[in-house]
């Protein structure tokens, strides 16, 4: 298990903002508000280093499948008509993170990256519907060798507040590599082409990297 590279400013900033406490501590608090200030440190510090860990995973994959691009829970699978980029009415799997869940997101499909675009927005609850539209959120459009184009959105929560997408333009990517990462609870959808066939029910709890969402139409 190792940490992400999302996690190192926030893990160094809380480090350097707890010695300074101390230190300020040592001099003007009793032994009992050090060891509970300790004690919130190191349980803060826990809790850190579990929200950015980066597990180890074996992520297999082919030309026709879509991975889960999140760990989480399934909150929506849906048809909408997605009306921003691609147009064209899609099945939207969406799946909603915890701050419990690992917030690593990768690539559900393989493809080349054709779009990448960050919308600055609210900061809504993410297992509210509404958010994929209103709430902060990077929008992600690969077009899939033989089924069009997928989008994948990366949606802040009430509690995010920091997107990280690292997708570029004219990208070629594979199902399994590094999206991005998004701190603190949020959501992910993916937008298939109708006549995908889906894998998951709602309330479903999945892996990013593991779960098979769907077979892509041929």
């Amino acid at each position: 298990m190792r940490t992400h590279k999302a996690g190192f400013s926030v893990i160094t900033v809380v480090i350097l903002l707890f010695t300074v406490i101390m230190a300020v501590l040592v001099y003007t608090a009793s032994i009992a508000v050090i060891n509970i200030s300790g004690f919130i440190f190191i349980a803060l510090l826990i809790f850190i280093f579990r929200f950015f860990r980066f597990p180890n995973r074996t992520i297999q994959f082919n030309q026709n499948q879509v991975i889960s691009p999140a760990d989480g829970t399934i909150v929506v699978i849906e048809e909408v008509e997605e009306t921003e980029f691609i147009k064209e009415k899609r099945i939207q799997i969406s799946i909603f993170m915890s701050v419990w869940n690992v917030h690593i997101n990768w690539f559900p499909v393989i493809g080349t990256v054709i779009q990448s675009i960050h919308f600055n927005g609210r900061f809504m609850a993410a297992r509210l519907p509404k958010s994929s539209h209103e709430n902060e959120r990077s929008v992600v459009v690969i077009e899939t060798e033989n089924a069009g184009k997928v989008m994948v959105k990366q949606i802040a929560g009430a509690v995010a507040r920091r997107i990280i997408t690292y997708a570029k333009p004219e990208q070629t990517i594979i199902a399994g590599d590094q999206l991005g990462f998004i701190r603190f609870g949020s959501r992910v959808d993916v937008l298939l082409p109708v006549g995908s066939k889906i894998h998951v029910n709602l309330n479903q709890k999945v892996t990013g990297g593991l779960t098979l969402l769907a077979d892509l139409p041929q």
